[in-house]
């Protein structure tokens, strides 16, 4: 009587261990994605391109400055304007050409983690460079206020972007030419 059972819990621990081997060989199958042709290599992840369309708009240093730079897409290539002095014929100068900046150029411009950084773009000199911080990281470090960086010849900083504008500005002018400043310690 002893044998008969032995048997049956012999066949029963045998389709259990032939029932798990069976599931494990089916579920790591299915976890197998190189037959599968929607799924993505690291080299097209890599290769993906960046959504430009965050820099379209003006930019200024300061949020109570008007525009000084514009960001738009004419003919399928992205440009930039700066204003032009009040003196000048038009609002905005030539456009100049942007590139698209690799991940690896983010520290020549930037002392932030490219893992933060959505996309990167700079005139073919490189006098300036634009990067948009990916607003969760912008959101959590509070050493920036803006989901922009700008490189303007040799200098990083915050950029705000703020409404287009087609008002001429003197930004050449020197803004504090009417100041006087008197010695307060001066007793009359």
């Amino acid at each position: 009587m002893m044998t008969r059972r032995a048997d049956i819990i012999c066949k029963k621990l045998t389709l259990l261990a032939a029932s798990i081997t069976a599931c494990s060989v089916l579920f790591l199958a299915g976890c197998d994605n190189s037959n599968d042709t929607n799924s993505t290599t690291d080299s097209e992840i890599t290769a993906a391109k960046p959504d430009l369309s965050v820099f379209a708009g003006c930019y200024t240093v300061s949020h109570d400055e008007p525009a000084q730079i514009k960001v738009s897409e004419q003919n399928d290539t992205w440009v930039m304007q700066m204003k032009e002095p009040a003196s000048a014929k038009r609002v905005w100068d030539t456009p100049e050409p942007l590139e698209v900046l690799d991940d690896n150029e983010i520290p020549k411009f930037f002392s932030i983690d490219p893992d933060n950084v959505d996309a990167i773009i700079g005139r073919p000199d490189r006098v300036l460079v634009m990067a948009h911080i990916k607003p969760v990281y912008a959101n959590i470090d509070p050493l920036l206020d803006s989901e922009y960086l700008s490189y303007i010849y040799k200098g990083a900083n915050t950029i705000y972007r703020v409404e287009c504008d087609e008002i001429n500005t003197d930004i050449l002018a020197n803004p504090h030419a009417n100041i006087i400043i008197d010695n307060v310690n001066e007793s009359s």
